[in-house]
C-alpha cells in the first residue's frame, strides 16, 4: 500500500512463489488487486498454486483460498472482481496448444464469499486456451444477476450470480479472449485475437431472462483490439488496437465513425477522463485524444521507460506504472 499523497509505502507483505515461464510482456505481477472498502483481494499462480487472497486495509491477511496447480505457457494474468459480496474469478488455464508432456488443464469460474473466503458456488467451462478478461456483473431489467465473462471455449457467456448455473452461451469467439468484457446497457461486448492478428470484437445482446437466447448485434473485424480493453464514451466506444490504430465506434449499431492511426504498439488499455482519452504505447509514449466525432489528437508525450500497465485515476490524480516505477500525477496538469 502507497499513500497516494506523498508515494511512502504504507506497508508491504511478501508472499513467495516458484519461477515458471511468463510471455516476454508479461510479469509475475499483471494481477491488479481489487478493494471493495473493507478488504483487498489478490490473486496469482504458480504451476503448483493458484491462490486467492483477502487481506485488511491494514495488510493484514484474513483469509487465503488455494485453488490448485496453474497451467498456461503465458503465465498468469487475470484479476478478480468484487461485487455484492461475492470475489469472482476467472480459472482459465490451457488445454490445447499443449508443449510436450503437458496435460490438458481446465475453465472455472470460482465464487467465494468476500468476507470469509467460503465456496459459493463452481461453473465448470470448455477448456481451450487461456484467457484473461475480469468478469463484469450485469442486473438484467427481470432482476436477475448475472456474470458476465468472455474465452474461446464458451464464446460470451452468462452465470447466475446467486446459483453459478450457466444460463446461457454464444460461441463467437474463436481465439484467446485477453480484454475484459464490457456491459454497456444491454450488451456484453468482447473481443478475441493472437499475436499473429485476426482480431475481432462482438457485441451480443443479454438475455433478459434464464428461457431467452442472447444475439449478435454487431461485430468489428478491422482495427479491432487483441490486448487493450475499449473505453466506454456515453454512448461510444474508444477502441485502441495492438498496432495504434484508434477508432471511435458507435453504439448499439457498431458504426465506426472514425480510425485514425497513432502508431506503435499498445498492450495496456485506453482510460477516459472527462471527454479525453488517454491512451499509452508499450515505447512510453502516451497519447491524449478528444472523445469527440471528429478526430482530434491533443497532445503527446514520451514517459521514457515502457508501459504495459493500464492508468488509473481518481481524487485528482493519475497512476501511471512506468517502466519499475509508479508515477502519481496531478490530473489538472497531466491533461
Amino acid at each position: 500500500a502507497i499513500d497516494v499523497h506523498q508515494g511512502k509505502a504504507l506497508w508491504q507483505r511478501p508472499f513467495p512463489i516458484a519461477p515458471y515461464h511468463v510471455h516476454k510482456r508479461n510479469t509475475y505481477a499483471a494481477s491488479t488487486p481489487t478493494v471493495d472498502g473493507e478488504r483487498v483481494y489478490i490473486a496469482y499462480a504458480d504451476p503448483n498454486h493458484t491462490w486467492l487472497r483477502c487481506l485488511s486495509l491494514e495488510g493484514e491477511e484474513i483469509w487465503t483460498r488455494d485453488f490448485g496447480t496453474w497451467q498456461s505457457d503465458h503465465g498468469f494474468g487475470t484479476s478478480p472482481r468484487v461485487a455484492d459480496g461475492l470475489v469472482v474469478l476467472y480459472d482459465s488455464q490451457q488445454a490445447a496448444q499443449l508443449a510436450q508432456g503437458q496435460e490438458p488443464s481446465h475453465e472455472r469460474v470460482l465464487a467465494v464469499d468476500a468476507a470469509t473466503g467460503a465456496d459459493r458456488w463452481e461453473t465448470r467451462l470448455k477448456a481451450t486456451v487461456t484467457n484473461y478478461g475480469v468478469p463484469a456483473m450485469y442486473q438484467s431489467p427481470s432482476g436477475l444477476r448475472q456474470v458476465i465473462a468472455a474465452g474461446q471455449g464458451n464464446g460470451i457467456f452468462g452465470i447466475d450470480a446467486e446459483s453459478g448455473k450457466l444460463l446461457w452461451e454464444m460461441p463467437v469467439l474463436n481465439k484467446r479472449s485477453v480484454g475484459t468484457p464490457l456491459v454497456v446497457g444491454d450488451l456484453a461486448i468482447a473481443s478475441c485475437g493472437s499475436g499473429g492478428g485476426g482480431n475481432y470484437t462482438v457485441a451480443v445482446r443479454i438475455p433478459d431472462r434464464a428461457d431467452e437466447t442472447p444475439q449478435e448485434v454487431f461485430r468489428i473485424d478491422r482495427a479491432a483490439a487483441y490486448v487493450p480493453t475499449p473505453a466506454v464514451d456515453g454512448e461510444h466506444l474508444m477502441i485502441v488496437a495492438d498496432n495504434g490504430i484508434v477508432s471511435r465506434v458507435r453504439l448499439p449499431d457498431g458504426e465506426v465513425v472514425w480510425s485514425k492511426r497513432l502508431g506503435g504498439n499498445y498492450g495496456a488499455s485506453p482510460i477516459i477522463i472527462g471527454d479525453k482519452l488517454l491512451t499509452i504505447s508499450l515505447d512510453g509514449i502516451a497519447s491524449v485524444i478528444a472523445c469527440d466525432d471528429e478526430y482530434a489528437k491533443l497532445g503527446e508525450v514520451d514517459l521514457g521507460a515502457g508501459v504495459g500497465a493500464t492508468p488509473a485515476c481518481g481524487s485528482g490524480k493519475l497512476l501511471l506504472r512506468v517502466g519499475d516505477e509508479l508515477r502519481c500525477l496531478p490530473l489538472d496538469r497531466a491533461l
